[in-house]
């Protein structure tokens, strides 16, 4: 699933194309009973009402909250789309060929948006100026959906999610204060928990931790306050990386230019099953376990796990 990094890498790929643009159509293939009076354009119905809210309307921006991409229109509505497991925009100039009535967008350029990656578009918005934004998901888990801008964060859809870590104003302090709401977590999953806090995923957790020295099954409760601040850093720097090196395409993810990001090139845990840690002096081995049902890849000897009884100090 795309995390924190691939949606900024997204938002701002959107802030310098789509600004501006104003929308002359939209389309979806998302049809879905179970969707039904879901408020999503899976559900056909809510998607006339959608095609309704953003008709005719010009693109102001684009930001983040967490995993989701926030379109602000002119016309005080804001269109929200979660990518989910493997959603990722594009944007470009399409055809639509019905011939092919499974995939019927077919990309013209750029070429990159040629990657068979890019296929399966299951929603598509058509610019003024001939340009389109494409919602590329092969799995079709993906959310669209549209709000008032005015009320978006107090939604069902961003009111519970906790804050982010990249705000200037989030301090030491707030981070260890959120992470003990869940005491008794491990440390992995309470990281990865987004009402504690926003946009961190399976690989930026397992990576943060690597860079920490600290085992993923260690209760909230056992990581003392050098962990914590160890921790704090970590994940700051992991972020910020993954940023700077346009995102993870370890799996379907790719920017909006239909391009991949960099950063699973320089991961040190995720997915190193097997290889010698890079971690300078350090004579341990990348392992696997699953824990929450997720993939979990840490060092077997800088991040020993050591079942303490007592609370941080």
């Amino acid at each position: 699933m795309p995390e924190l990094p691939e949606v900024q890498t997204t938002v701002n790929g959107l802030n310098r194309t789509i600004v501006g643009l104003r929308i002359a159509n939209v389309w979806s293939n998302y049809d879905s009973s179970y969707f039904k009076d879901s408020q999503t354009i899976k559900d056909p119905a809510y998607f006339v009402v959608f095609k309704k809210i953003v008709m005719g309307s010009t693109v102001v921006s684009a930001e983040r909250r967490a995993k989701n991409i926030l379109i602000h229109l002119d016309n005080g509505q804001t269109i929200l789309i979660h990518m989910k497991m493997t959603g990722h925009l594009l944007y470009g100039t399409y055809r639509f060929d019905a011939s092919l009535p499974k995939d019927p967008w077919q990309p013209v350029e750029p070429e990159s948006l040629k990657d068979p990656f890019n296929r399966h578009v299951r929603f598509l918005i058509s610019f003024d100026d001939g340009t389109s934004l494409a919602l590329s998901d092969v799995r079709k888990f993906a959310k669209v959906t549209a709000s008032p801008s005015a009320i978006l964060h107090e939604s069902e859809h961003l009111r519970e999610i906790g804050p982010e870590p990249l705000d200037p104003d989030f301090t030491f302090e707030a981070f260890t204060t959120r992470i003990d709401k869940r005491p008794n977590g491990k440390i992995k999953q309470v990281l990865m928990d987004q009402s504690i806090l926003a946009g961190i995923g399976n690989i930026y957790a397992d990576e943060s931790l690597w860079r920490a020295s600290i085992h993923p099954l260690t209760q909230v409760k056992s990581v003392s306050t050098l962990q914590r601040r160890e921790l704090f850093q970590a994940i700051l720097q992991t972020l910020s990386r993954g940023i700077d090196f346009g995102g993870d395409s370890t799996s379907d993810y790719r920017n909006i230019d239909g391009e991949k990001g960099s950063f699973h090139e320089q991961h040190y845990a995720y997915r190193m099953t097997g290889t010698p840690c890079q971690k300078k002096d350090c004579i341990g081995t990348i392992t696997r376990i699953v824990l929450g049902g997720r993939g979990t890849h840490f060092c077997s000897e800088h991040q020993k796990y050591v079942k303490k009884k007592a609370a941080h100090k």
